[in-house]
C-alpha cells in the first residue's frame, strides 16, 4: 500500500515540476474529458485523496473549490498541506486496517459498506486514472509526458 501511494507522490510531484515548463494559459485550457483542464485535475486528485483519507477515519472534510487555486504555486502549496496528513496516515498502515469497514449512504438512501483498504486502493487507482489523462494531454500539446513507469522510481530498496 505504502509503495503505491509514494508512487503516486513521486509521479504527481514531477507533474507539478513539468507544468512549471507550461505557460498558466494551457494548464488552464479547457481540454476534452476529465476534469476539463490540467490544473483542475491535479487539484482533484490531490483533494480526492485528501478527503478520501479523512471521510475514512470520521474527520470533517473541507469541500474547497478550484476556483481559488488558479496557480501552479497554489496547488503546489495544497498538496504539500495535504500530504502531510495523508502521508502520516499512510506511513501508519498496516494490515489492522485493511478490512476496518466504512458505512456511509449512497445516493437515494442506500446503505453502503465498504473496506478501508479497497477504498485506499481506490484512491490509487483514480489518481493513476487521471494521470493518463495528463498524459494525453501532454502530447496534444506537444510535449512529453511524465514517465508513468514505477520501476526505476527508487520506491523499493533491494533485499539484501
Amino acid at each position: 500500500m505504502q509503495t503505491m501511494f509514494q508512487y503516486n507522490w513521486k509521479v504527481r510531484e514531477e507533474w507539478l515540476q513539468w507544468c512549471e515548463e507550461v505557460p498558466l494559459e494551457e494548464l488552464l485550457k479547457k481540454r476534452t474529458g476529465g476534469l476539463g483542464s490540467i490544473l483542475h485535475t491535479l487539484f482533484h486528485i490531490i483533494d480526492v485523496e485528501w478527503s478520501w483519507i479523512r471521510i475514512i477515519q470520521g474527520k470533517s472534510e473541507c469541500q474547497e473549490s478550484f476556483l481559488d487555486y488558479q496557480s501552479l504555486e497554489q496547488v503546489k502549496q495544497l498538496d504539500r498541506e495535504y500530504k502531510k496528513e495523508v502521508k502520516e496516515f499512510v506511513e501508519a498502515w498496516d494490515s489492522d486496517c485493511e478490512h476496518l469497514l466504512f458505512h456511509d449512504w449512497k445516493p437515494g438512501g442506500i446503505a453502503s459498506t465498504d473496506k478501508w483498504g479497497e477504498i485506499m486502493r481506490h484512491v490509487i487507482a483514480h489518481e493513476i486514472h487521471h494521470i493518463g489523462q495528463l498524459s494525453v494531454w501532454a502530447r496534444e500539446i506537444g510535449k512529453q509526458p511524465v514517465s508513468a513507469n514505477l520501476i526505476g522510481k527508487g520506491l523499493q530498496l533491494p533485499q539484501i
